[in-house]
């Protein structure tokens, strides 16, 4: 009998995350499985997040919090230990450290006996049915399921704005911000966590850099206190939610905390998905347009030193936040030439570099591996068009909303459904949810699934 192969499209942390958890279940049950982690750029167990070399770029999750592995919340505290770092359970390490974590645990769970890794570098083009994933290089990988773990997407085009070698469309790709650090001003739109990494890199490159950043409302992530804060519980009424109960409901949380409202992040963030749940699909749209960014700048926060960097930054003046929206680019010389609309007034900027960091795109269909899955059939975009529609336990719907036996998706790919799912915890706990689904699922003959 042939050993059951689970196939993993993409080689981040989603794909990394649940190949050991796989990996991991297999040994304590003693299955014999291979398990196949497809990764585009090679980055296996890195990705975009994990790939960083800049030393700054910090977790903005404590260390305590990061454990690759379900169960055991000490594992990444325990290993930076072992590895003579100096780490406390509050401190945030540098992301490369992290990245180095994750793929010593990978191939730790691939130790033998009855299992396998294989590390494939390529791009999917497809899936022929579920029981193989075509690469673009002509290999067929075999597949008796496989789990769609693509994470976050580049961000979308920026409209208005040409290909230019000065226009860094994903500033995530390898080697994108290598030369933009030439002491000549870089607009970055969007003010987020993405921004926050250009911002810190491209100005310690060069001492004569300034950085604009760019956005509708000029919002920057927040900080982490110094001092954790304690979990505070909130209470919501039961069944359906409106957006305005959850504002109503977490106003007076904060206002019962004495105005302290990192507690109260703390205790809504192991409820973020139930409450999304509850949310009806024309409610969810509300919070997107109204509320997302003001809970994402609380929800995702920056750890204490990268804080401290930024207000540095903007006290000297090298960092500049602008309130409104690109209207267009055209080569300027060495640069480009920037329109812009900044508190009501168009303005010109001329800058030397221009960086998309508006956050991960939304349409999988710019994908064309998801693009494909789609006009197949065999995938469904979500309602809100954030990512793929899918069941409880992760099993992709097709265009019928029929949950597929043998095809899964884990992490961003969710958002639509749980929103909250793009950080390690959050992503660990459903690769370890879906570990024991993978394995039963590849113990059942495909005669049985199709008679």
């Amino acid at each position: 009998m042939e050993t059951p192969s689970i196939v993993v499209v993409g080689g981040g942390a989603s794909g990394a995350l649940t190949a050991i958890h796989l990996l991991r279940l297999a040994r304590t049950r003693r299955t014999p499985t291979a398990v196949t982690l497809i990764d585009q750029h090679g980055r296996h167990a890195l990705g975009q997040a994990y790939a960083t070399t800049d030393p700054h770029h910090l977790l903005n999750t404590r260390a305590d919090r990061m454990s690759a592995v379900e169960g055991e919340p000490g594992h990444f505290l325990s290993w930076a230990r072992a590895t003579g770092l100096d780490a406390s359970g509050t401190g945030y390490l540098p992301r490369a450290v992290y990245g180095r974590y994750l793929r010593e645990v990978l191939a730790a769970s691939a130790e033998p006996p009855a299992r396998a890794l294989h590390l494939i570098t390529g791009t999917a083009t497809g899936l022929e049915g579920d029981h193989a994933v075509r690469l673009a290089d002509g290999r067929r990988v075999a597949a008796d399921a496989v789990v769609l773990a693509l994470g976050n997407r580049a961000p979308a085009p920026l409209p208005g704005t040409p290909a230019h070698p000065r226009h860094v469309a994903d500033p995530w790709a390898a080697g994108a911000l290598d030369e933009v650090g030439d002491g000549t001003p870089v607009l970055v739109l969007g003010t987020g966590l993405t921004m926050v990494d250009v911002a810190l890199t491209v100005t310690r490159a060069h001492p004569g850099t300034v950085v604009y950043a760019l956005s509708r409302r000029g919002l920057l992530p927040r900080a982490h206190p110094p001092v954790p804060a304690a979990p505070v519980p909130v209470t919501f009424p039961d069944g359906p939610l409106r957006v305005a109960d959850l504002l109503r409901v977490v106003r007076q949380a904060v206002r019962a905390n004495a105005g302290d409202w990192h507690g109260v992040m703390e205790g809504l963030r192991p409820r973020t998905q139930e409450l999304w749940t509850r949310l009806a699909p024309g409610e969810r749209r509300i919070f997107l347009d109204r509320v997302a960014r003001y809970w994402e700048i609380h929800r995702h926060r920056v750890p204490p030193a990268s804080a401290a960097a930024l207000a540095e930054l903007l006290a000297s003046g090298r960092l500049r936040l602008l309130r409104g929206g690109l209207v267009g680019a055209r080569p300027a010389g060495a640069g480009l030439r920037v329109l812009a609309e900044v508190d009501g007034t168009v303005r010109e900027l001329d800058v030397g570099w221009l960086v998309n960091a508006t956050g991960p795109g939304a349409d999988v269909t710019s994908d064309p591996f998801l693009a494909g899955l789609v006009s197949a059939g065999a995938a469904r975009r979500d309602a809100l068009g954030l990512g793929l529609d899918a069941g409880q336990d992760g099993a992709v719907l097709d265009a019928t909303g029929r949950p597929g036996e043998r095809v899964f998706a884990v992490g961003p790919l969710l958002r639509g459904g749980l929103y909250e799912t793009t950080a390690v915890p959050e992503i660990r706990a459903q690769a370890a949810a879906l570990a024991p689904r993978l394995l039963e699922a590849v113990r059942v003959p495909r005669s049985r699934l199709t008679a």
